[in-house]
């Protein structure tokens, strides 16, 4: 993880929702504080007005320099709105991070038209509470300095997985961006099941939220063994988990889902392009 002498002396983070607000967070938890971070959101919170003020930051302040690093963290929709008030800052020396679904390089050079420095990520929400995951893709232009700096932003808030091509930062997205929906989706689904199967609602949640909250501390936990071998620990031949997972794993059954539900926040991705 990084620490504060890693991290750069001047950050603008240009979106503060909850993904930036969870970088933010990252950043102060490993010690940067002071006017250095400039934070441009015109709706902030009270728990980003109370960080600002706690750590010294500087927020929607009416003149800003060049930052070393500029983080954009706005929704896909508002590049267009956003780019032109900060265009001036993004120079040809500051690195722009950028963890807009869809917006490629092309996309945010077009419309940065000085910068030149430009990495595109992908983290996920468990960044909240610092165990998300990032997928990065770094630009030509980016030398190693730059990506060794990208990667010390982002593993702020967790993991860090870089990819060698743009493309495939589109598949990160509909894979560990979106994942966590899918989770939970499986969790609400697994609740609605157990009450079907007589439980109690309460019980039914309880029992789902726990089951999954603990195999996937379990599969944490175990890093030398693979998702197949845990589910073969715990499937006894003619038992009742594999009785439950012939149904799972039938030819129409989890996996061709999950493809076909990844394959659409893919194709998602790319029409946020542009």
């Amino acid at each position: 993880m990084a620490d504060a002498a890693e991290l750069p002396r001047s950050i603008t983070l240009v979106g503060a929702g909850k993904m930036g607000f969870a970088l933010l967070q990252g950043w102060a938890a490993r010690g940067l504080s002071g006017a250095g971070v400039t934070i441009v959101e015109p709706q902030p919170s009270p728990a980003l007005v109370s960080l600002a003020q706690e750590r010294g930051f500087r927020l929607n302040p009416e003149n800003r320099e060049a930052p070393r690093a500029l983080l954009l963290a706005v929704k896909p929709q508002a590049l267009d709105q956003v780019a032109p008030t900060i265009a001036g800052e993004a120079g040809s020396d500051t690195l722009i991070v950028s963890i807009l679904a869809g917006k490629r390089v092309a996309d945010l050079s077009a419309r940065l038209p000085q910068a030149r420095l430009f990495v595109r990520a992908m983290p996920n929400t468990p960044a909240a509470i610092g165990r998300g995951i990032t997928g990065a893709f770094a630009a030509p232009a980016v030398d190693t300095e730059n990506r060794a700096l990208a990667e010390t932003l982002l593993a702020a808030v967790g993991e860090v997985v870089w990819v060698e091509t743009e493309p495939l930062v589109d598949a990160v997205t509909s894979v560990s961006g979106s994942g966590p929906a899918y989770v939970f989706y499986f969790v609400e689904c697994l609740t609605r099941a157990g009450v079907e199967a007589g439980l109690p609602e309460e019980t039914a949640a309880r029992l789902a939220r726990a089951t999954v909250s603990g195999a996937g501390e379990l599969l944490r936990q175990s890093a030398g063994t693979t998702p197949a071998t845990l589910r073969q620990n715990v499937t006894s031949p003619g038992g009742t988990t594999a009785a439950a997972l012939e149904v799972l794993m039938a030819g129409d059954g989890l996996a061709p889902l999950l493809e076909r539900a990844v394959a659409a926040a893919k194709r998602r991705a790319g029409e946020l392009s542009g």
